[in-house]
Formats: structure tokens, sequence, C-alpha cells
């Protein structure tokens, strides 16, 4: 089912962790010759890999990583810079497949692709990861719904100039790139108002990010109606894709080394702890770490999604056509668990990602495997953490 009629989509970045046998990327270092097609088989071209375990999961959109192309655009190793063009015949193989099984594909090129840096020299270089990015899409011959996803970037000292910067960023971008360059709104510098201010100035489609929409709403939009606005930079035809996760709630662990001062002073019964410090354990004497508990970040993503929270987002944007990467920190994960959810607390939600009571079955097969024991990636997703460059 395809078009407008087919339900909407749920999707995940990167690092399959229901099977973590599979590879997205190839990483070895440049000593070793790595290459994108040696990326492109490790995702589709023997037996069972990335592209086979997400539709036999039914998993229909995914977010490739930004360093399939290992070195491609590095200024120092022309021996990669040719990787991209010489893997055409992989890359049309690859998008044939994914267009075969109706898989949506993206990439969200790293915090440190600036289309706004006051130094023309990073923004050349940005616009030379993104050309990559874009040329991988275009070789694969896939359709304007494939995009990369980017942030404004920093504020340098100036949140309006640099949102201005942004603009004569994207117009030194080639055609090719502006085609498939889509902006979205960030949780700690350029809100969606800042975004939508970017659109109307360029005509960039826009992602709706729901966490960022939380943590960075100085101007009070409404959600429903920034939404509906988001939704609408997109041209008819084209499927607009959404953002989603819940917040992160449990108390951080923080490892921290403790001075041979303070070991000390802790021999000699002398020790004092910090100002409100919290503990999860009394320190000995002979330690020479401490995890002191802090609360949580409310922009960092939790390893799953929370189903209710996301059922009363669905409900508010009832009638609306749109795609859902979910970035729970968990990735495949955090979908083999929120399927069944939403077909136990919200069918009417479930029914509108295609999730019906005759999945049931296998659904609950994911929920007995999830039971068995699975780890949440420790490394931050690109949406998390400091942007590069920012002051």
């Amino acid at each position: 089912m395809t078009g407008t009629n087919r339900p909407l989509r749920l999707g995940f970045p990167v690092k399959v962790m229901g099977r973590p046998d599979l590879k997205s990327q190839d990483t070895r270092r440049w000593q070793k010759d790595p290459h994108l097609k040696c990326s492109l088989e490790l995702l589709d071209k023997v037996l069972d890999k990335v592209l086979d375990y997400l539709k036999s999961e039914k998993l229909d959109m995914y977010r490739l990583s930004s360093d399939i192309a290992p070195y491609a655009t590095h200024p120092d190793m022309p021996q990669f810079h040719s990787m991209v063009a010489d893997s055409d015949a992989e890359l049309r193989a690859f998008g044939t497949k994914a267009k075969e099984y109706d898989i949506r594909l993206s990439f969200h090129p790293s915090q440190y692709v600036l289309l706004n840096s006051p130094n023309p020299e990073l923004t050349k270089k940005s616009i030379w990861d993104l050309s990559s990015q874009a040329e991988m899409l275009d070789r694969m011959g896939l359709d304007d719904e494939a995009v990369m996803i980017t942030h404004v970037g920093g504020v340098y000292d100036d949140h309006e100039a640099s949102r201005a910067r942004w603009i004569e960023g994207w117009e030194q971008c080639p055609e090719h790139v502006r085609r498939r360059l889509v902006l979205e709104n960030d949780d700690i510098r350029f809100s969606a108002a800042d975004v939508l201010w970017i659109h109307e100035r360029t005509g960039v489609r826009l992602i709706f990010d729901y966490q960022h929409m939380w943590c960075l709403n100085p101007e009070r939009l409404d959600m429903r109606q920034t939404l509906e606005r988001f939704l609408a930079t997109w041209p008819t035809g084209v499927r607009p894709k959404i953002h989603f996760s819940s917040p992160r709630t449990e108390l951080r662990e923080i490892k921290q080394k403790i001075t041979s001062k303070a070991r000390a002073a802790a021999k000699a019964g002398k020790a004092k702890a910090k100002n409100g410090e919290l503990l999860k354990a009394p320190v000995k004497p002979t330690a020479r770490v401490k995890t002191v508990l802090r609360p949580p970040i409310w922009t960092g993503h939790a390893d799953f999604t929370n189903p209710f929270e996301f059922a009363t987002f669905m409900r508010m944007a009832e009638g609306l056509v749109f795609d859902v990467m979910m970035e729970g920190k968990s990735k495949d994960l955090s979908l083999l668990r929120l399927r069944p959810d939403l077909l136990r607390f919200a069918p009417d939600v479930a029914a509108r990602f295609g999730i019906t009571d005759q999945d049931a079955a296998a659904l609950a097969a994911d929920e007995a495997r999830l039971e068995r024991g699975v780890d949440a990636e420790a490394e931050a997703d690109v949406d998390e953490g400091e942007l590069a460059g920012t002051a």
C-alpha cells in the first residue's frame, strides 16, 4: 500500500539493537580502507541483513548512519572522495530493495554539519557533507520523502544573526541538497518559531520534534497549530514526518574521581560531603570513584517511549498525516515495545499505524523477547548533547 492510503510509518535511527550481530556501517579506521560498498553489504547484500530484518519486523522507516561512506569528505584523504560515485550500482540496488520493501530512508548529519557557522570554511565543508549524502539518496533512486535532517546550529552570541546566517548557508547549497534538506526545531537554541521564520524566507521543509517543542517554546505556540504549520511546509504528495521521544526521568548516575586529598581526609575521619551532594552509596575511605546522583535533564531521550504520552499526542493530531521517527535510545527495541503497548492501551492510535488484533500474537512474541533482557545505547543521539561551535 503506497501514498496517502498507506498506514502511518514508525521508524528508528541507525543502530539495530534487536540484532546485535548486525552492523549499520563500516567502522574500520582509514588505514583499513573502509568503503561505502562495505557499509551497503552490511546493510543489505549478505543474507538477513538490516533491510531484511526491518521487513521481517514490519519496521518501515529507517535512518541511515551518516557515516556509511567513511572519510568520503575528509579533506586530507582524497583516496576516499570517489567512493560514492564508485558505488553507483550498489546504491541503486540498495534503493531498489528499500522501495520494494516500502521502507522510508533518511539521513541526519551530525551536529558538526553547520550551515550557519561564522567560519566560511566550516560552512563549505558542511555543504560538502550534505552534498555527499544527498548524492547517495539520489543514486538510490529515492523520491522526495528521503530527506536529510539538520538543525539551525550555533548561536555564536547573536541569535538573530545566526538564524539569518543559516539562510546564507542554504543559498550556497546546490540544488540536489536543497531538494532533500529539511530543518528541525531544536531543544535549547532555535525554537519552532525560529524555523518557521526561516521557512518563510527559504521554503525549506520542516521537521516537527515533539520533545524539543516542550523544551524550547518561548513564544508559547500552540502544539496542534504548530504541527499543522510544519506539515504544511511539505508539498502535496510528499508525506511529512516528525520526531517523537519521551524524556528521561530516572536519576543520572555520574562517576567522579576522588582526589588523593579527599581520600586522605576520609581516612583521617575528616571527610566532608559537598553541599547538597547526593551519593548512591557511602564512600569508603579507600575508594577512588564515587557515584553522584543527579536529577534528569529533560532534553535527554528516554530508552523507551511512554505509550500514554504518545497516544495523547496522536489523539491531539487526529486527522493529520505524517510518519513518525521514534528516537528512543533503545532504537528498534523501543518500537517492538511500543506497538503492543498501543494495541493494548490505545487501539485507535495503533490502527493509524496499521496495527490490529491480527498482529497481537507476533507483537506478544516481541514483548516476550524483550523481557529476556536488553540494554539501551550508551552514546548520545545526534539530537542530544551540545551542538558544536556554539558560544
